[in-house]
């Protein structure tokens, strides 16, 4: 049986805006991560991805629920500060927009070291410095950005720095949050593919949240579809591209554009209303390993 590094179970978040009102950001949302595997979570703009991505790093503290990381409930204070050193070190997070992830007043050298440094961790290579050098050959950039600062590189190259920045650590599980969102087209190609030769390479756990279908379908082994926080469909890839089971689902992979244009404009989208959207119900499983969310035991 492969081994779960990371069970969510029943997470919970609420944001509060004032005194009466109180936005459900994510609602009771379960899925599991094998070790070395990638498992990517999709959704539109405010579906509450981004914030599964932060209760699981303790960036925010749920209202409700359980993760637990190599069985220990990160969400348990007092589980958490009796393995503080195992979750900040074995667990790294790539944000979205390096440039504010990234300290400005820090060279590119400082920056990849940093972790190590906080933690007293010794550098395999030597030094701090050897280390990031190594470091930053490994996401494709030269000794000669060392002493750059974020403010002289392009989007991608701070990108690739937060990639070095979190792989110094040899993380066991690696959370991007929509990592290439803000980058050109061309410069997105660039950093997937090198996802794809960093996970061969090491073998990490990752927890991809993207809302670029593509990307997903060429960089996760599971996929776990999100709806106004809620989650409402997982599967394997090929299987949830080939039948999407869930009438949004169904609705996320119609509006893929077809690179025909006379297919394109003959095609009919399926429609998803959100007012009939049923967020009450649980995953079940309707085909192995194929989860989707149903009421009373009949489809949505």
């Amino acid at each position: 049986m492969d081994e779960i590094l990371l069970d969510v179970r029943g997470l919970t978040h609420r944001f509060r805006l004032n005194r009466r009102a109180v936005v459900r950001a994510v609602d009771g949302v379960s899925f599991q991560i094998r070790r070395g595997e990638v498992f990517g979570l999709v959704g539109e703009s405010g579906s509450g991805k981004s914030t599964v991505a932060r209760c699981v790093m303790n960036v925010y503290r749920p209202t409700s629920g359980q993760i637990l990381y190599k069985g220990v409930n990160v969400c348990d204070p007092r589980q958490f500060r009796a393995n503080r050193a195992m979750l900040q070190t074995t667990r790294q997070i790539i944000f979205q927009d390096s440039t504010s992830s990234l300290n400005q007043r820090m060279s590119v050298a400082d920056i990849i070291a940093e972790p190590m440094a906080i933690h007293h961790i010794r550098p395999k290579r030597g030094t701090l410095r050897d280390e990031a050098r190594f470091q930053l050959k490994y996401v494709g950039m030269d000794a000669s950005y060392l002493d750059k600062y974020p403010s002289e590189l392009s989007g991608g190259m701070r990108q690739r720095v937060a990639i070095a920045r979190a792989l110094s650590m040899e993380p066991e599980l690696l959370v991007a949050d929509e990592p290439i969102a803000s980058l050109d087209v061309s410069i997105q190609a660039q950093i997937i593919n090198l996802f794809r030769h960093l996970q061969e390479e090491h073998g990490f756990t990752f927890l991809f949240i993207a809302h670029d279908l593509s990307v997903v379908r060429y960089l996760c082994d599971r996929v776990g579809v999100m709806v106004a926080g809620k989650l409402v469909e997982v599967a394997p890839t090929a299987e949830l591209f080939d039948n999407p089971l869930h009438p949004y689902t169904k609705a996320l992979l119609s509006a893929i554009p077809i690179p025909d244009p006379r297919r394109e404009r003959a095609r009919t989208p399926y429609a998803f209303d959100p007012a009939r959207f049923e967020r009450d119900g649980e995953l079940v499983e309707a085909a192995p390993g194929h989860l989707v969310l149903r009421k009373g035991g009949g489809a949505e």
